[in-house]
């Protein structure tokens, strides 16, 4: 059942919010199940989980999503039952859990694009209507806490034990209060401002709200009760949160505090307590404005025509230059114009950015997933940073992380036994990181421990020579159709993964791939993309009468060739292009001619000028007849596979109404088989 016609105008906004919930369940509940495995409980994530669930469950009944309410409404009832006990949550249950929030994946999934969700099928309700509730619902047993009745009855069970375990711990357990008045709003201090600084020195187990009664001197009003577990000093505290210390108040004592009532009902209390919290979230993402990414795209497309009419009008302005008339007015115009524009272009880039964060959230689930089908016991572990990148180049970069993940755990990693013989800890570790190597360009590693990669194996399964270097490896890995496996399983042995990395890489996001492996010590793979490929600074230059471009990011440097200092190298075996060596700082550099490549009449022999780039860390140099300079261009990909050609990325338009080739020298020199470093020759 779809969202009735008068409700489709919210459907967008409801994806949105579905998928954020979505994730925060996944990751919560493999963060219980991760908690569980090692003899903990995680009660909070229990919490987290049922709050995610119940949102999505209105959420779908406000727009008419039936099938969603369905699911979530079972699993919601299950996880309430679970909260109010505080009993810990059953591993198998979990399972079950989890398919229930990918079968909410899959309906969300359909509605985004423009289909109905399905029912859900008779199994997967059948598995969570068995789940049942297995915990104890006793109540809980008395909490040595200094809290009165009213407040004591707004805990759940899990935060009275959190403050329990906080205190066997050696931490002290306080109640701070907080009362908001005009002045202090003046101030900057409210209840949200005074969460933060407090977040800093002390855990928070519960933000609660106290109605205070009107006294003479006092005109009464609401007072919030931080719950805290500290290490810090009262004064510490009272400095960092810029409040009183006298509201700060011991909570542990010797004798027992009242009996925690039973929970079977909430009461008004408690919600308008949970109300509260909610206010306070919703309080901290206002002047947050959900954007569907294609109203994005088309501020871009209206950024990129007027990059395109810029160069139209340097070109008209250098025109009327040249016959004598005076421009200096329209010039300086022109260049106020150019900062603008790259300001709006700046600012429309960082809207479109998103959080590496985001691209690695579903990594844990797949390598759960990965360890059941394999058998293989693998710990990961990622480091996101804070960098972040844009959505369309987020959005093809996941299925590359997935091939990769794939390829280590069923590839890589060693079953238990073969781990224990090697000598090596029972269980794998696979390593992702990400960071900005520049401000243009992001680096993720993948890395793993496993049994690394035998090169001689991998070339007698190409027919191909052993290659003795890591771009030799590459090139075989990325050969289509190539598998090391004899048989085909569901997670592998397709020979697809790392000719689909390769294309995706290096051909769609012009970006760089390297590999570096160890036998029986590990692998990781290096990848290098640009944080946008929509609009890119790039210099254009001059071959053979033919103007062409190359993004800045992918350039190493420009130099200058001096004929008398090359020495070729003879011609390849292979019907190649002649290959010159160049000194670079007294290192042998490959160089090609670029014109001999594209088959155009050289001004010169040998060009005056060489765009360096690097390809799997070694330098290789293209030679150019002239270098025109440094602008930003209007990257148009070439999709038709019938004219698409390797080291050719894409197309522009410097405003003469031309096209002109964005080259990607990189993906060239390996189309080209070009051996890089001095194991070519020597100058």
């Amino acid at each position: 059942m779809t969202a009735t016609a008068d409700l489709k105008e919210f459907i967008a906004a409801y994806l949105v919010e579905a998928e954020e919930h979505l994730a925060v369940a996944n990751a919560q509940l493999l963060a219980v199940e991760s908690a569980q495995r090692k003899g903990d409980t995680n009660p909070r994530a229990v919490r987290e989980t049922f709050r995610s669930l119940h949102t999505i469950k209105g959420l779908s009944a406000m727009v008419g999503v039936e099938p969603v309410v369905a699911i979530a409404h079972r699993m919601e009832t299950f996880l309430r039952d679970f909260d109010r006990s505080g009993a810990p949550l059953p591993l198998p249950a979990i399972d079950a859990l989890l398919k229930g929030v990918r079968g909410i994946e899959q309906r969300v999934a359909a509605l985004g694009r423009g289909d109905g969700a399905a029912m859900p099928s008779d199994e997967l309700l059948a598995a969570l209507d068995s789940l049942g509730f297995a915990a104890v619902s006793t109540a809980p047993p008395a909490a040595p806490l200094d809290l009165e009745p009213a407040l004591l009855g707004k805990l759940a069970p899990f935060e009275i034990e959190q403050l329990i375990r906080g205190i066997n711990a050696g931490k002290r357990a306080l109640r701070a209060e907080f009362t908001p008045s005009p002045a202090r709003a003046a101030e900057g201090m409210t209840i949200n401002s005074v969460r933060e600084r407090m977040a800093a020195v002390a855990e928070i187990v519960r933000v609660l709200p106290r109605a205070v009664p009107v006294s003479p001197g006092a005109p009464g009003g609401l007072c919030f009760v931080l719950l805290l577990l500290t290490s810090s000093t009262d004064q510490a505290i009272a400095e960092a949160v810029g409040i009183d210390v006298d509201t700060l108040h011991r909570l542990h004592r010797e004798v027992e505090a009242p009996i925690l009532a039973e929970r079977g009902n909430v009461s008004p209390e408690m919600a308008t307590s949970e109300l509260e919290e909610d206010f306070s979230d919703a309080q901290s993402r206002r002047g947050v404005v959900r954007v569907e990414v294609s109203r994005l795209d088309e501020a871009m497309e209206g950024l990129s025509s007027l990059i395109v009419t810029r160069f139209r009008l340097a070109r008209a302005v250098a025109a009327l230059n040249k016959r004598g008339i005076n421009t200096r007015e329209l010039s300086e115009i022109m260049v106020d114009n150019a900062r603008q524009l790259r300001d709006l272009r700046a600012a429309i880039v960082r809207v479109r950015m998103v959080p590496v964060g985001e691209l690695l959230e579903r990594v844990p689930l797949l390598v759960r997933g990965l360890r059941r089908a394999t058998n293989r016991a693998v710990r990961l572990e990622l480091e996101g940073g804070t960098a972040e990148l844009d959505k369309s180049v987020s959005e093809r970069l996941f299925p590359v992380i997935v091939h990769l993940v794939r390829n280590a755990v069923d590839h890589a990693i060693e079953s238990p036994d073969e781990r224990e013989r090697r000598g090596k800890p029972e269980e794998g570790l696979l390593r992702i990181t990400c960071g900005a190597r520049s401000n243009t360009r992001l680096e993720i590693t993948v890395t793993d421990d496993g049994r690394g990669i035998d090169r001689a194996a991998v070339a007698r399964k190409a027919g191909r020579n052993t290659p003795n270097d890591n771009a030799g490896l590459l090139d075989l890995l990325c050969i289509p159709g190539l598998s090391t496996r004899d048989i085909v399983t569901t997670t592998s042995g397709r020979g697809m993964g790392m000719e689909i990395v390769k294309r995706t890489i290096v051909d769609e996001l012009g970006g760089e791939l390297e590999v570096s492996s160890e036998l029986g010590k590990g692998t990781t793979f290096t990848l290098r993309v640009p944080l946008t490929i929509s609009i890119v600074d790039a210099f254009s230059f001059e071959c053979g009468e033919q103007r062409f471009v190359v993004p800045v990011a992918m350039v190493d440097e420009i130099i200058e060739v001096d004929s008398e200092c090359l020495a070729q190298v003879p011609a390849q075996e292979d019907g190649g292009p002649t290959v010159d060596i160049i000194s670079r700082r007294g290192v042998a550099v490959p160089m090609l001619q670029l014109a001999q490549i594209f088959r155009l009449a050289a001004a010169e022999k040998y060009g005056r000028k060489a765009i360096v780039v690097r390809r799997a860390g070694a330098p290789i140099a293209f030679a150019v007849d002239r270098m025109l300079g440094q602008q930003e261009v209007v990257i148009r990909p070439i999709n038709d596979v019938l004219v698409r050609a390797p080291g050719i990325s894409g197309a522009t338009d410097l405003g003469d109404g031309r096209p002109t080739l964005v080259l990607d020298l990189v993906a060239l020199s390996t189309s080209l088989n070009v051996r890089t470093g001095a194991s070519r020759a020597q100058p």
